[in-house]
């Protein structure tokens, strides 16, 4: 016996060599910075040197700007790998933290823009094509289905369209000129989609993962972080806990033969209850007068604390360039977005008893759990959304291809002359009324009510839906 606690011990002590050497110390013991071998970010790099390299070998045979405006692509692809292997070792921030996380990615987009800005040079459209495609690498930032921004891979996919205009143009104006440059317009789209979209999807579908096991002051900053993780139990250990597990099973078999003498003392038959106090008449509940025995109502209800709901910051900002974001806004009647163009979008969430006024035409807007909200736009390329509100007025004062009002109880609707023939399109709504301009500039505007209640009828093979109308209307 002795013999075999000495051939454990000695055991013990190789494993506690190997493990040293295996785990050095001053790191903690789950998991090092070290995210080479993660496939991630071997996929990542792969993408860079396959993609990224055969754009900038046909970069280098166009020269000049493109060139320059390739390398600033490459270090954006370059800061994003960055990026992405400290997400694997850096717990989640929150807003403020974010924005400093994601500085220097930001910093390199701003780069490419300035190389935009200025006079019209030439290959313009090139320029254009990596700036506008270079907001797909924002989906490193998205953090949740009200973050305001799309799932990642539907962000990739929305971004490169927005590029795709000025990268049509490159192939259409050197169709029969010059190949480079429609070789180097064929492998920007072919970085994004499918490369770029592809591997967003296989790895981060529903956003960048983040530790959970870092602490926040980063490796080494724990409490055991100097020390080495501690060694196996010794042998010893383990026999003197087997020893005395083993003396106390007698005792766990004294206990269960107590309980089975209880038990066969209830089923004998004998007056086992005979200490047992009786319940006479008078101590029953519904006997009683004093109606102690009863729990009185207002004493009875417990109140559970009301969970105040989270709110975060008020927002009003321009975020990568693309996105005008207006958050949380509560009272606010001066809320204006002077500076925007068709390519930027608009998306108002969680505001109440505020004015938003959009001077400038944008691609779309979006009004999303909103309360008593009041909004005055331009003119808008693709459509005006309105989902989860209640009590909106919306004011369009130039054009708008396509209204859609979804899941919304009250909104008056102000339409210009410029788009009477708006596209409306509600679900799950109600309480929507229409104002269109009368014949005179001094008329009252006369109002229209959208039906809400319908009548579906079976007739000839197929269900006939009309709109529901009450007498008297």
């Amino acid at each position: 016996m002795e013999k075999l606690i000495e051939r454990l011990e000695s055991a013990v002590v190789r494993l506690e060599a190997h493990s040293s050497r295996i785990q050095p110390r001053g790191f903690p013991e789950t998991g090092g910075d070290d995210c080479s071998t993660d496939p991630s970010i071997i996929a990542f790099g792969d993408l860079i040197t396959q993609s990224i390299g055969r754009l900038l070998t046909t970069a280098e045979k166009i020269g000049g700007n493109v060139l320059d405006v390739t390398q600033v692509l490459a270090e954006a692809f370059s800061v994003q790998k960055d990026l992405v292997s400290k997400i694997k070792r850096t717990p989640k921030p929150d807003s403020g933290g974010m924005s400093d996380f994601l500085k220097p990615l930001n910093d390199v987009i701003t780069k490419c823009t300035r190389l935009c800005e200025g006079k019209r040079c030439d290959n313009f459209n090139h320029l254009k094509a990596v700036s506008d495609s270079l907001t797909a690498l924002a989906w490193i930032a998205f953090s949740g289905k009200n973050c305001g921004m799309a799932m990642p891979i539907a962000h990739v996919e929305e971004s490169w369209q927005a590029a795709e205009f000025y990268n049509n143009k490159i192939l259409v104006e050197y169709k029969s000129k010059d190949p480079n440059h429609l070789e180097w317009a064929k492998s920007l789209k072919e970085l994004y989609v499918p490369d770029l979209r592809d591997y967003v999807k296989t790895y981060y579908p529903l956003g960048p993962v983040w530790s959970t096991t870092a602490s926040i002051g980063g490796p080494g900053t724990g409490a055991g972080a100097g020390s080495a993780p501690a060694p196996p139990p010794s042998a010893a250990f383990i026999s003197k806990t087997s020893s005395s597990s083993s003396s106390q099973q007698p005792k766990a078999a004294a206990g269960g033969a107590g309980m089975g003498a209880v038990f066969q003392d209830i089923s004998s038959g004998k007056s086992v209850t005979a200490g047992l106090r009786k319940v006479t008449d008078d101590m029953k509940t519904k006997n009683r007068t004093d109606n102690k025995g009863l729990v009185e109502k207002e004493r009875g209800i417990i109140s559970s604390p009301r969970v105040a709901s989270k709110v975060g910051p008020a927002k009003l900002e321009l975020q990568m360039g693309r996105k005008w974001v207006v958050e949380n806004q509560i009272g606010n009647k001066s809320l204006v977005i002077e500076e925007c163009d068709s390519k930027q979008s608009i998306y108002v969430y969680g505001c109440k008893d505020s004015v938003l006024q959009v001077k400038g035409k944008v691609n779309n807007i979006t009004v999303d759990k909103c309360t008593k909200m009041s909004v005055v736009f331009m003119d808008v390329v693709a459509a005006f959304e309105i989902v989860n509100s209640n009590s909106l007025e919306v004011q369009c004062q130039g054009s708008a291809p396509t209204i859609s009002i979804d899941n919304t109880s009250g909104c008056q609707l102000y339409l210009s002359k410029e788009s009477l023939e708006t596209s409306i399109s509600t679900a799950k709504s109600s309480e929507i009324n229409l104002l269109v301009p009368g014949p005179n500039p001094d008329d009252d505007w006369p109002e229209h009510p959208l039906p809400y209640q319908f009548i579906h009828v079976y007739k000839d093979g197929q269900f006939l839906t009309t709109p529901a109308s009450h007498s008297g209307a």
